[in-house]
């Protein structure tokens, strides 16, 4: 039998870090994101001031890497379309139907990535807590469940994000609706989409903090997660003022909504070229 965990840490149901002992004295720490990031957790030998690390094996490195990769690229090249559609609107270079296009194939993208994200969680190694200081790698899954876990429950909410946003995306297509219909069937998925992309930032935060508020500047990981909740809460801001006014027919501030697009879909572009850099 393994000795107990010594120390979990995280916020309300959610262990985001475990320190425990392995057999031969010293400890292992794994910490949820840097796992699952970048497949490996620390270990420390009895008596030894350092640490080193401990590495999956290199059929999930290759894993972890590849997956990474399709995730970061998927949000890079989503963000950027994103981006371009709201410059056309802005500067009125193309008709709604061009910017509703452009919308939608970043859309595309952006659900890749979130559903590329959320294998990633479902296929990281997991750790052996109580036993030796080691990851193991499970069989390939399409699926999973685990919504006691904040890193799954993250990036399924941000793939359901990316869902309600693809709803809206393609009702921006239907033409002759009344200010009810563009309301309810455009404008109600795309705020509920930028609430969910908030509350996957939130969880975010909670993963890679442990629960507790931080600011980590020398973190790779603490910047991913925090330019992607400034493009969330600057989608967020768009969709709101992007409100159809019932009597006059016009949104309430048309040029704030396609800035905090094109400044929001940058920032989720920023955001995936930094998660190229965090892989193992």
């Amino acid at each position: 039998m393994g000795q107990p965990e010594q120390r979990a840490e995280g916020a309300g149901p959610f262990t985001t870090r475990l320190t425990w002992h392995v057999p031969g004295g010293g400890t292992a720490v794994w910490d949820s994101r840097v796992a699952r990031r970048r497949g490996m957790l620390v270990v420390r030998p009895p008596g030894a001031a350092g640490s080193r690390p401990a590495h999956a094996d290199a059929v999930a490195v290759r894993r972890l890497r590849r997956l990474n990769a399709i995730a970061a690229i998927a949000f890079i090249v989503g963000g950027a379309l994103f981006a371009a559609g709201a410059a056309v609107a802005q500067f009125g270079s193309g008709d709604a139907t061009e910017c509703a296009s452009i919308y939608f194939v970043g859309g595309l993208f952006f659900n890749t990535g979130g559903y590329v994200s959320l294998l990633q969680v479902i296929n990281s190694p997991r750790h052996v807590a109580g036993g030796e200081g080691r990851l193991v790698t499970r069989r390939w899954r399409w699926w999973s469940y685990e919504p006691m876990r904040v890193d799954w429950l993250s990036t399924f909410v941000l793939f359901a994000g990316t869902l309600v946003f693809a709803v809206s995306l393609l009702d921006s297509f239907l033409r002759g609706l009344s200010v009810q219909q563009v309301n309810r069937l455009i404008w109600a998925p795309d705020v509920v989409g930028c609430v969910l992309f908030l509350v996957s930032g939130h969880l975010g935060f909670v993963e890679i903090c442990h629960g507790r508020p931080c600011v980590r500047p020398h973190s790779l990981g603490w910047w991913v997660v925090a330019v992607n909740q400034f493009g969330s809460v600057l989608f967020m801001v768009s969709g709101l003022v992007a409100y159809t006014r019932p009597a006059t027919g016009n949104l309430i501030a048309a040029g704030l909504a396609n800035w905090g697009t094109l400044i929001g879909a940058l920032c989720f572009s920023l955001g995936g070229l930094l998660q190229l850099r965090e892989h193992p």
